[in-house]
């Protein structure tokens, strides 16, 4: 009995051993479509030189959601749709900049509109004033001085800039990738890598108390009759990178138009003040505030053949909502690409996948993965409850992009270890184009987490970082330019293979562990 047991535990293992040899046949035809006749680079255009920045709430976001949606449909893709997930509150898009020093002499500064910030209402001029606030008592030492003031906010920390040694652009080395495949924490000394907060019992009191200071400042401000703001954001050499901005709830309270500004030019408005010049300021920005709340992802299908597997789902995407500095190229223009371009490849091969592909593109991802989050939870259950809903059973895996430009160097496990061995033969035809890596580790803070969170298998794959951290995550200089075609070409060729590989598997992936209930 004991013999009979083990080789039928034998022939299963080789059973299933064979089920996950991906077919190098079809390999080869999305190689060869993906190389020779990539749009990747023209999706990419159209999504970000033509539509422009995606703030979620945004009209550019309205455009770019159509656009999108179209573009499936064009492919051939089937059920092609702009799905709401839910409220949002006020969108908001700049359509004017200008900020300018005037006094001790004239010179144009670099600054973006800290998001969800009203305009001046035309041509604003005044004295700036350095103002220093650490609790709430300070600001009782301005009281009386900043009427008709441009506020200049010193950052707490040392702003000195210092010569960079290390280069912006980096692609991961041998070492490092070997490195992330037996260490869960080796990213973490990696330079340029986006750091992925995945500490989800990290205390939010620090972040809580800054947030309830600043609303305070803001009140004040107003009260004192100040009528703008000006404050120190990352950034060197012209880059700025832009943040969260202000309250986008339909009855946020009221603050002031406000610039962020990158090291360079604020730190020499600072000097001078501290040297007692005076210091001339103008600008003019425009927003305007949309309140129309209701959000959407755009969705579309290659359906499933098979009888038996034709209602189960093998799904990938990224956030197509961006930032507003740029055109929000790298994060996420090259993700939705890829995603895009990999159902193309697909399509345009004409595969008959077993199961029903499914590509969903997000928004809100940038506010908390609002899209996902809404979508999981409208389709396959609650996180929080883990009460589940039909179609909960029938997701084989969710795939995503989001950490750059880079070129795919393998995948995040997310703590699965059963599908390993899975992945790692499904990266064997990939190996001469650099991505071999299988990590255990998991990697936060993009879409995947709304899918990981309820149980469903979601993976991000690990990509060279490029300039992902140093310059473009977020910044003015989120472009077009700062994409490499072949990176581009080898993501998509890999995203279709693993979207390919999952979708024609006897069984879906391995799940790992039911994560609890929070209720």
């Amino acid at each position: 009995m004991a013999l009979l047991c083990t080789a039928a535990f034998s022939n299963a293992s080789f059973a299933q051993k064979m089920d996950d040899e991906p077919d190098l046949q079809m390999i080869a035809r999305i190689k060869q479509e993906g190389f020779n006749n990539s749009k990747a680079m023209e999706t990419l255009f159209q999504l970000t030189d033509v539509n422009g920045p995606r703030l979620t709430g945004s009209p550019g976001m309205k455009k770019a959601e159509q656009w999108a949606r179209q573009q499936l449909s064009d492919w051939g893709l089937a059920n092609a749709a702009i799905e709401p997930w839910g409220s949002f509150g006020k969108g908001w898009q700049v359509e004017k900049c200008y900020a300018a020093m005037t006094a001790p002499y004239y010179q144009q500064l670099i600054a973006v509109p800290k998001a969800w910030t009203p305009g001046t209402n035309g041509l604003i001029k005044g004295n700036a004033i350095s103002v220093k606030i650490d609790a709430a008592a300070d600001m009782e030492k301005y009281k009386g001085m900043l009427a008709g003031k441009i506020i200049v906010l010193e950052p707490g920390a040392n702003t000195e800039t210092k010569v960079n040694f290390k280069p912006d652009g980096k692609r991961l080395t041998d070492e490092e990738l070997e490195k992330m495949d037996v260490d869960p924490h080796a990213d973490d000394e990696i330079d340029n890598l986006p750091r992925r907060n995945n500490n989800k019992n990290q205390s939010p009191n620090p972040r809580a108390a800054a947030m309830g200071l600043r609303a305070q400042m803001d009140s004040f401000f107003i009260a004192e009759k100040a009528i703008a703001v000006v404050r120190l954001v990352r950034g060197t050499m012209g880059t700025v990178f832009t943040s969260n901005g202000a309250s986008r709830a339909i009855d946020a309270k009221p603050v002031l138009p406000e610039l962020e500004m990158g090291q360079e030019h604020i730190n020499r408005i600072i000097r001078l003040l501290d040297a007692g010049k005076e210091v001339s300021l103008e600008m003019e920005t425009k927003t305007t505030f949309y309140t129309d709340s209701i959000e959407n992802n755009v969705v579309a299908e290659i359906p499933g053949t098979d009888k038996n597997l034709k209602s189960e789902l093998v799904m990938l995407g990224g956030h197509m909502d961006s930032w507003h500095g740029a055109t929000g190229t790298t994060d996420n223009g090259t993700g939705v690409t890829v995603a895009m371009e990999a159902v193309r490849i697909l399509k345009a091969l004409d595969v008959k996948p077993r199961r029903t592909i499914r590509i969903v593109l997000w928004s809100g991802e940038e506010q908390g993965l609002l899209g996902s989050r809404g979508y999981v939870k409208s389709h396959f259950g609650d996180k929080d409850s883990m009460k589940f809903k039909p179609e909960y059973d029938k997701v084989s895996a969710y795939y995503n992009l989001d950490n750059g430009a880079g070129k795919i160097r393998g995948i995040y496990l997310q703590s699965n270890d059963m599908v390993r061995p899975i992945f790692e033969s499904w990266l064997e035809p990939f190996k001469d184009m650099g991505a071999s890596t299988v990590t255990i580790r998991n990697t936060g803070s993009t879409d995947h987490i709304s899918f990981d969170d309820i149980g469903i298998p979601g993976f991000q794959f690990i990509q060279d970082p490029l300039e992902y951290g140093s310059r473009t995550h977020h910044s003015n200089m989120d472009s077009y330019d700062r994409v490499n075609s072949n990176d581009l070409k080898q993501a998509s060729v890999i995203m279709a293979s693993f979207v390919y590989n999952t979708a024609m598997r006897d069984e879906k992936l391995p799940r790992k562990p039911m994560p609890v209930a929070k209720k």
